[in-house]
């Protein structure tokens, strides 16, 4: 049995719940998500308690198991507390403004890069060097930061670029260090 589907998703007083043939919507104070669960997945909500069961032991139940019932544990996350991902851009000359909702980066190209909030995502600069993507939904939160993340990903002989919060860049030696092996 799924160690991770099996275990019950406890809902919050202040988030409502609704499931209309598999489609799970959940509304909250951050705000709503809805998504298509699995059609084989039953799912039961009691007493403020969703829990998700799969119809057999087969592989595709199985695996399907444990990931519906993460999505909607997500969701209910997302609603209350909402998720973050933090950047990191290291490089002199590189930072980052906020102008009203979007984020004007310096990213060492000959022209400023624009990049505007999908809905539902939310942009913070605390400092030049600092961004914060958050949001309700988790999957939108991560594309949004990777996608920041491309634009000028962190290079390994300077470790200049953006990076996210805590990532290890693996730094090379470049022409200078590897002049005296032979």
């Amino acid at each position: 049995m799924s160690r991770i589907g099996k275990q019950p998703i406890t809902v919050p007083a202040n988030v409502t719940v609704t499931i209309e043939n598999n489609l799970v919507t959940v509304k909250g104070p951050k705000g709503e998500l809805s998504r298509q669960i699995n059609k084989d997945m039953k799912l039961t909500l009691e007493n403020g308690v969703l829990t998700v069961e799969r119809p057999s032991d087969e592989k595709t139940h199985r695996s399907m198991h444990g990931l519906s019932r993460t999505l909607i544990n997500n969701m209910v996350v997302g609603v209350t507390t909402g998720f973050s991902k933090s950047l990191e851009i290291a490089g002199v000359g590189y930072r980052a403004a906020k102008q009203g909702n979007n984020i004007n980066f310096t990213l060492g190209f000959s022209h400023p890069v624009v990049k505007e909030p999908p809905a539902g995502i939310t942009f913070e600069v605390p400092a030049p060097n600092k961004i914060v993507v958050s949001g309700a939904d988790k999957e939108k939160v991560g594309a949004v930061a990777a996608e920041i993340r491309t634009l000028r990903p962190p290079e390994p002989y300077k470790g200049k670029g953006i990076r996210y919060e805590g990532e290890y860049v693996r730094r090379k030696m470049g022409k200078a260090g590897a002049k005296g092996k032979k």
